[in-house]
Parts: structure tokens; C-alpha cells; sequence
């Protein structure tokens, strides 16, 4: 299971940074992916980093706010958030992808989800 931590309540406008502590296992994946959910609203796809490729993914919504990295000596995956919004409001996930049957942006692919960490964006 992955753990993620950094939530917090923050201005809009302002900047958090989420980290998310995988064991060894997860990181033979093909790679890991945030998610977050909202109130009320199903849990949608946030962010991706491909451990062969390195290459990111991100949703339309958080392109050029957010950025995910890995680091692999410590076996961890950050989710540096910039410019904040009051509709960036959810817990957030972050998961490992298993298969790539599916999407990186499906939640379909992705096992071993952490228990989310809140992030409150206040206007």
C-alpha cells in the first residue's frame, strides 16, 4: 500500500506539495498515478509518471499548475501543486499502475491506492 501525506488547508493561489511513499514492490509497476475526489464527485485522474519512460501525464485541469516527479533512491513520488484553486479542493490519492490494459488515467489499471490526503483550497 502506498501512503501519501502533505494535505493541508492553503490560499488560493498557493502552492502544496504532496509526497507518496511507495514500498519496493509497488515501484516494479509500470508506474504512479494521482488521483483525487471531491465532495460529492467521483475520484478523477490528476497525474502519471511512467517509470520506463519518465514521461508525466497530467489531466487538462492541472496542466501547467501541477507537476508530479519520482525519485527513486527514496522510492517516492511528489506532486508539487502551484496556483492553487478553490476547485483544486479533494483528497488525494495516488496509486500504483499494474496494467496498461487500460489508460493512465483510468482508475481500472492502479492497485495499492494510499488513504488520500486532504487538500482544502480556501478563496
Amino acid at each position: 500500500q502506498l501512503v501519501e501525506y502533505g494535505g493541508g488547508l492553503v490560499q488560493a493561489g498557493g502552492s502544496l506539495r504532496l509526497s507518496c511513499a511507495a514500498s519496493g514492490l509497488t515501484f516494479s509497476s509500470i508506474g504512479v498515478g494521482w488521483f483525487r475526489q471531491a465532495p460529492g464527485k467521483e475520484r478523477e485522474f490528476v497525474a502519471h509518471v511512467s517509470f520506463a519512460s519518465g514521461r508525466t501525464y497530467y489531466a487538462d485541469s492541472v496542466k501547467g499548475r501541477f507537476t508530479i516527479s519520482r525519485d527513486n533512491a527514496k522510492n517516492m513520488v511528489y506532486l508539487q501543486m502551484n496556483s492553487l484553486k478553490p476547485e483544486d479542493t479533494a483528497v488525494y490519492y495516488c496509486a500504483a499502475r499494474i496494467s496498461s490494459a487500460s489508460s493512465y488515467s483510468s482508475l481500472e489499471g492502479y492497485a495499492y491506492w494510499g488513504q488520500g490526503t486532504l487538500v482544502t483550497v480556501s478563496s
